[in-house]
């Protein structure tokens, strides 16, 4: 019969590996972000969009393996949870991966009350990349932490798919990762609720939550509750 403190330690190194298994399955992106997943939203976008170069499951993937907390949660179904969640957001801020900027480029975007990240001469800071990430503020933190000059040079959000992601990333883990335990209508208020929630644009925000139960049901996950915001 083995000893007490054998069985001690077999049980300490057993409950280990069962706590490791949760948070290891939901970060293994890649097993979640199929090649059939992403490639299936991009066809809903059609022929002529200026994104089908561009967005790549490869770009999101190199991006995501730069966030090591994405996605969050200490189970599988938390972390396919946060998955959808960000691909619901992209997939309606893009139309499906079909545009990379803005449509509508006459706002610059420019807060100039922050003078920590002024913004430049000529430069506008108009939404660009999956999440559409806007406004100097945005640009320079984005960038500060990616590593390009995003006040002077915003456009290569815009360029290279890689940055795009890494850029959609950063305000993700920066605004709207920390409410995922408070339900998916948390995560619509945190990127546009002033423009959508408490019945300001009922239409979009549906639309969100919409691709966000479809993205659920792909991954095998129940959607939670607090679905609206």
């Amino acid at each position: 019969m083995a000893n007490l403190p054998t069985i001690l330690t077999v049980l300490a190194l057993g409950l280990a590996l069962l706590c490791a298994v949760g948070p290891v399955a939901a970060k293994n992106v890649g097993n979640v972000v199929t090649d059939a997943f992403f490639n299936g939203i991009k066809s809903q976008a059609g022929g002529g969009c200026e994104g089908n170069n561009f967005y790549s499951r490869g770009a999101f993937l190199n991006a995501a393996n730069s966030h090591s907390g994405f996605p969050h949660g200490g189970s599988e179904a938390d972390g396919k949870r946060e998955i959808a969640a960000f691909f619901a957001h992209a997939t309606h801020e893009t139309g499906h991966f079909c545009y990379i900027s803005e449509i509508n480029k006459n706002n610059a975007y420019c807060d100039s009350s922050n003078t920590q990240w002024p913004c430049a001469a000529g430069k506008k800071y108009y939404g660009r990349g999956p999440l559409q990430i806007s406004w100097n503020y945005n640009y320079g933190a984005a960038g500060r932490y990616i590593g390009f000059d995003g006040l002077r040079n915003p456009d290569r959000v815009a360029q290279d798919p890689v940055i795009a992601f890494k850029a959609a990333l950063w305000f993700w883990m920066n605004n709207v990762h920390g409410v995922m335990p408070q339900g998916f209508g948390a995560t619509i208020r945190a990127i546009n609720g002033a423009l959508e929630c408490n019945g300001n644009n009922a239409a979009q925000m549906n639309a969100r939550v919409g691709y966000y139960k479809q993205y659920c049901k792909q991954f095998g996950v129940d959607p939670g509750n607090n679905l609206t915001c």
